[in-house]
């Protein structure tokens, strides 16, 4: 009984801060329309500069074939090295391929040959994709010629299991869903205490014989209701606007989506029981929050980091759940799956729990 009236308490300020609901409810629809869009890591529209010193009909056609494939833009085309070299320095162009002399003779002998790639690498990400898509091209471009010149040719046609398009957008929606519920059910209960600190309203509640366990489980309940609610919203705009439905079972995304909430709303009270004011909490939740989403997965694989930052990911909730929604919406996977990620994430969930009630002083 006494837990409703707290609750009954917690849900009227709630509804009492304007701000509060516009954010609940505008910020996940934001999110969904606009982060899958830009938050991309397709890179496109590159500028090329080709230096074509044998001014073949092959080489013609692979500077042809180069733009054909959407990611490049021919910017120009430039009779020698050096003045391609003057593109990259006025970034009018972002990679050169400079073919040599001799290219089709070469080829038409069955003779290895080479190119020359050079990518401005100023803006590594973008060097780096630039150099790997011409070199995929390059590799095409060579199999199609072999197999027009040669009998009973090796034909490899890749397939693309759970993303068959390479869509990023079926990558990062999940991931999206992921980063919602951390910043709504973490930085808001991490506000709650210090909030009530700062207005002096908790001393009214800490001279009551209300048990601490109580007091908690009072103010992370709403925050678990808010965190599902959003997550049902993301689920049907994902469905909606990107036709993009769970290949596994919803009630397995919940039940995961339930322990992390703990997990992360439990984090966020700790986060506010050692903080004075609302700017120190903001700032502390903030610099865990950015750590942790850099370092479980969202944009960079795990695989890719070095292996002292593998090992600390291993601490971070937002990895096991991550994995858990990738699982389930793009490759179908059940329970018995993800064990490993349910059993990690209910110790986590378990830990933050018991540390918020025990950091929590009544005074």
């Amino acid at each position: 009984m006494l837990l409703r009236y707290l609750l009954e308490k917690e849900f009227k300020q709630i509804r009492r801060n304007p701000f509060l609901l516009r954010l609940i409810v505008a910020y996940p629809i934001l999110v969904m329309l606009v982060f899958p869009w830009v938050a991309n890591l397709e890179v496109k529209d590159i500028n090329l500069c080709i230096v074509d010193n044998d001014h073949s009909s092959y080489s013609l056609r692979l500077a042809e074939q180069i733009p054909a494939s959407g990611y490049f833009h021919l910017a120009a085309v430039a009779l020698t090295y050096d003045k391609a070299i003057e593109y990259i320095k006025q970034n009018k162009s972002d990679v050169i391929l400079e073919i040599p002399m001799d290219f089709e003779k070469a080829l038409m002998r069955g003779e290895s040959t080479t190119v020359m790639i050079s990518p401005n690498s100023v803006n590594g990400t973008k060097g780096l994709f630039a150099a790997n898509y011409l070199t995929q091209i390059l590799s095409d471009f060579s199999v199609d010629i072999s197999e027009k010149q040669l009998q009973g040719a090796i034909e490899i046609i890749p397939q693309y299991r759970y993303n068959p398009y390479l869509n990023y957008k079926t990558f990062i929606i999940p991931a999206l869903m992921v980063i919602l519920l951390t910043v709504i059910c973490g930085f808001l209960p991490a506000l709650n205490i210090v909030g009530e600190k700062e207005k002096g309203t908790i001393e009214q509640i800490n001279v009551t014989p209300l048990k601490k366990s109580l007091f908690i489980l009072s103010k992370l309940i709403p925050y678990w209701m808010i965190g599902l609610f959003i997550l049902t919203v993301c689920f049907g705009l994902a469905a909606l606007i990107y036709g993009l439905i769970p290949a596994g079972s919803f009630f397995t995304i919940y039940l995961f989506a339930i322990l992390f909430i703990i997990t992360y709303s439990a984090f966020g009270l700790v986060i506010s029981n050692y903080s004075a004011t609302m700017q120190q909490a903001m700032f502390v939740m903030f610099f865990f929050t950015i750590v942790m989403l850099l370092m479980c997965g969202t944009f960079t694989p795990i695989k890719s980091m070095p292996h002292w930052a593998q090992t600390i990911t291993y601490a971070n909730p937002l990895r096991y759940f991550i994995e858990a929604m990738r699982a389930i919406y793009l490759k179908g996977s059940g329970f018995t799956d993800l064990h490993t990620q349910f059993l990690v994430l209910t110790g986590i969930a378990g830990l933050f729990s018991l540390w918020a009630v025990l950091s929590y002083k009544k005074r």
